[in-house]
């Protein structure tokens, strides 16, 4: 169903297309169902021209004639015990518009007719290429009913009668046969060329209906090639029952090959004449008048008889106009010719004597159309001229008429002539300044999200490891703040916050406990862990957000005796070993210098400040003003990290556990 809409969509000529739609418009007000039949439909399946229409329709086919003939075509006669309408549609387009019927034959060539459903109209037809239908009707647009299996004919190229008694009931296929082999190639099928055979030697050609004479012969002349079959016909023995007066040699075969070019010539123009017209005044060019004259009377279609006799006084008057001034440039030529009645323009161009006319017929094959091949689209497309523009098509019409003509011969003229139906140019880009500002933006947000995120982790840091030692906060405190600072103001708040809390750690060391002996710390060496090392072990630790131990690891400390230090001769005890020892010893009622701590810290990430501001040299010295608390304290001054000595060796013992020493066993060195 598919494929013959695309077929019905595709292989069809518009104008073709056109007449089909009025039919079904014209067959729906009637509430009639309506088929495409016959050759139409053969030719659409094996891919061959489709040359005229048989359309069906289920109900009575004359009753649709007035309809058709305000549609705008010409009913060019009709066969009323057919109910056969024989129909020529704007643009050229043959049709015949018939009811479906089904007949039978009591006698040879005697039917009986009736009307019938399509399928019945179909079994009754003279071969199976030939019994199929499509439908043009509201859902079912495009099937294809094929009750005698005609598709599997045509891939045999084979003609078989739909009918074993076809050649006796209508000897008239006998004839339609031979036409089809000649010009399609076909062969026929097994059985149907015995019965032909049987059929020519009995004579039961001698039964043929009248009115099927001029129809074969009519048929003869609207076929592509034919002298081909008006040869095959002759050769057969047909020709006499159609015409005794017309034979090949009364065929003026030079002629009609002549006819034959000029047809291709003006197709490769776009100009599709049907030539049956001038196929007839040819082929009948040898015969009498008298005899001419009886074999039009013989054709049903009476229109198409008034088409040949009209055709040289057309083409007389339409050689005249194009031989005019008004047509003296190219441009206007090439219009008239357009314009002009294709059989008209094939005529004409055929038979015509005249220089002027044949020089103007030489330059519409050749000349004429390489100026099309001269439009400017590079520059049309530069002066935004494009194909998507309103009226674009009618503007590369106009300027394939200028040159034709050789108006525009340079590239100043051609713009000159596009200029006014340039567009005006589109408005400028939008500045992207606001995007950057944006992108800016983005950044700042990104990185005071960060920043949020370090203070954050430095806060939960600080408070998990509050228990563990009191100047790992302020570190931790100070460290976050100088994050974001620049380099410079980074390094000498690290080293101020450093020193002030080894001072802190020291001093707390040098108080004793209540009942344990004062724990001194011991002397740093190189080894000794720095407070940024103890800030990131402590972080880290944080991160993984595991709850600190129910015990604190000072609590090991209070329950056991503390031993003092003990040089050793390997590393000394980390400071962070020293600071937690000693966090856990200190009284509750020294908490507030906790709060002293962090003052002391604030201080000096300012003082740091103020000096990179100022570009000052000058070492960071620890801060004079602290808290009451805190200044009355005195403050142990740390060994510089480049004067440490290593410690002595000892004789051979093991140096003893940090943890165990006794405060009393600790030397006490005088700062």
């Amino acid at each position: 169903m598919a494929d013959y809409i695309y077929l019905l969509e595709n292989r069809l000529s518009e104008d073709q297309k056109k007449a089909i739609s009025t039919v079904r418009e014209i067959a729906r007000a009637k509430s009639l169902t309506v088929f495409l039949v016959g050759g139409a439909v053969r030719d659409l399946t094996t891919g061959s021209s489709v040359r005229d229409l048989d359309v069906a329709v289920q109900g009575n086919a004359l009753k649709l004639k007035k309809d058709i003939q305000k549609s705008g075509a010409v009913i060019d006669g009709e066969l009323e015990s057919w109910q056969t309408l024989y129909v020529t549609f704007p643009g050229g387009v043959r049709m015949e518009v018939g009811s479906t019927l089904s007949v039978h034959y009591p006698k040879p060539g005697k039917p009986v007719i009736k009307t019938a459903t399509i399928l019945d109209d179909l079994r009754r037809r003279d071969f199976t290429a030939n019994a199929m239908a499509i439908s043009l009707n509201e859902g079912s647009y495009g099937l294809l009913m094929d009750p005698l299996n005609g598709v599997a004919d045509i891939e045999n190229r084979e003609l078989r009668l739909a009918s074993n008694y076809g050649f006796i009931e209508e000897p008239v296929r006998m004839i339609r046969a031979a036409r089809f082999v000649a010009r399609m190639g076909w062969q026929l099928e097994e059985k149907t060329q015995a019965r032909y055979e049987t059929g020519k030697a009995e004579g039961t050609i001698s039964a043929m209906q009248d009115h099927y004479r001029g129809y074969e012969a009519e048929e003869i002349v609207h076929e592509e090639d034919p002298l081909q079959v008006v040869r095959k016909l002759e050769q057969e023995g047909w020709l006499k029952y159609l015409a005794p007066a017309w034979s090949a040699a009364k065929v003026n075969e030079a002629e009609l090959e002549k006819l034959h070019e000029t047809q291709a010539q003006l197709q490769m123009q776009g100009i599709l004449a049907d030539p049956s017209a001038a196929h007839f005044l040819l082929l009948t060019a040898k015969m009498a008048p008298k005899d001419v004259a009886e074999l039009k009377k013989s054709f049903p279609r009476q229109g198409f008889v008034t088409e040949i006799e009209a055709l040289e006084g057309e083409a007389k008057h339409f050689a005249a106009e194009l031989g005019s001034k008004q047509a003296a440039a190219p441009s206007a030529a090439w219009k008239l010719l357009k314009t002009a009645r294709p059989e008209v323009v094939l005529w004409v161009a055929y038979s015509t004597k005249s220089a002027t006319l044949q020089a103007k017929f030489q330059n519409f094959y050749t000349e004429w159309p390489q100026a099309r091949q001269r439009i400017p689209y590079p520059l049309m497309q530069e002066m935004r001229i494009v194909s998507g523009l309103e009226g674009f098509d009618q503007l590369v019409e106009k300027l394939y008429y200028e040159l034709m003509d050789g108006k525009l011969g340079t590239v100043e003229e051609m713009k000159t002539f596009l200029e006014p139906y340039s567009p005006p140019a589109p408005p400028p880009p939008v500045h992207l300044r606001r995007a950057r500002t944006t992108k800016k933006d983005a950044k700042a947000a990104k990185a005071l999200k960060i920043a949020e995120t370090d203070e954050n982790l430095s806060e939960e840091v600080a408070k998990s490891s509050e228990d563990a030692s009191e100047a790992t906060p302020v570190a931790i405190e100070t460290i976050s703040e100088i994050k974001h600072e620049p380099a410079v103001v980074k390094v000498a708040a690290k080293k101020a916050v450093e020193k002030v809390a080894t001072k802190t750690v020291e001093k707390k060391a040098a108080k004793p406990a209540k009942k344990a002996a004062p724990v001194k710390a011991a002397p740093p060496t190189k080894a000794a862990l720095p407070v940024k090392v103890v800030v990131k072990a402590v972080a880290a630790k944080a991160s993984t957000k595991k709850p600190m131990a129910s015990k604190p690891i000072a609590a090991k400390a209070e329950s056991k005796k503390v031993s003092p230090a003990k040089p050793t001769t390997k590393k000394a005890t980390p400071v962070k070993q020293v600071a937690k020892a000693a966090a856990k010893k200190i009284p509750a009622k020294q908490a507030p210098a906790k709060a002293a701590k962090k003052a002391v810290a604030k201080p000096v990430v300012q003082a740091a400040r103020s000096r990179t501001a100022s570009k000052s040299h000058v070492a960071a010295k620890p801060v004079a003003k602290t808290s009451a608390k805190t200044s009355a304290k005195a403050v142990v001054k740390p060994t510089p990290k480049h004067e440490v000595k290593p410690a002595a060796k000892s004789s051979g013992k093991k140096p003893a556990a940090s943890g165990k020493q006794s405060a009393k066993s600790a030397p006490k060195k005088k700062r």
